[in-house]
């Protein structure tokens, strides 16, 4: 999205205002922001600004220039608005999707190599066949199963091949 005031730059900033009642957003490159706005990001900055220069007083808030969804609003529903959102809120959203996920970065299955597609489909057997053990109630090979299943969870998270240590 292209910055509201110079239409040439990348918009990195969002000034929301009540107008009437109403949220209307600008987005601002860097350059512009800085211009209009200085190094005043502080709500105490910001009312002071305000009240000099006898405006009515303006909220920052960051906002999705595609939804309009607010990241308060996010906080209270756990929802994002748009796939927008996702880029808006990144700072805000990458300790949640690190600690939810333990990666930050999506490799998905191309990002696996061989070896551990292939431990990954045998995990997957190995899951259908401790199900079907279990529904027969074949006890003493549901067991052997969940241990084989141990193992190639544990070569799958310690990177280990199917021979073996590395």
């Amino acid at each position: 999205m292209l910055c509201t005031r110079c239409k040439k730059k990348e918009a990195t900033k969002i000034f929301i205002e009540m107008v009437n009642g109403k949220k209307v957003g600008y987005s601002y490159c860097d350059k512009c922001y800085a211009e209009m706005f200085g190094d005043l990001n502080s709500s105490l900055d910001s009312d002071v600004l305000d009240g000099i220069l006898d405006q009515p007083k303006r909220k920052r808030v960051n906002v999705c220039p595609m939804c309009g969804m607010t990241y308060s609003e996010f906080e209270r529903t756990g929802l994002l608005g748009c796939a927008v959102c996702y880029d808006v809120f990144k700072e805000n959203l990458m300790p949640y999707i690190e600690r939810i996920q333990g990666k930050v970065e999506h490799v998905g299955k191309v990002g696996q190599d061989a070896r551990e597609q292939e431990l990954t489909r045998k995990l997957s057997k190995l899951q259908e066949a401790l199900e079907k053990a279990v529904r027969e109630k074949r006890y003493p090979d549901a067991e052997k199963i969940n241990a084989e299943i141990f193992e190639v969870r544990k070569r799958i998270a310690g990177g280990e091949g199917e021979g073996g240590k590395h």
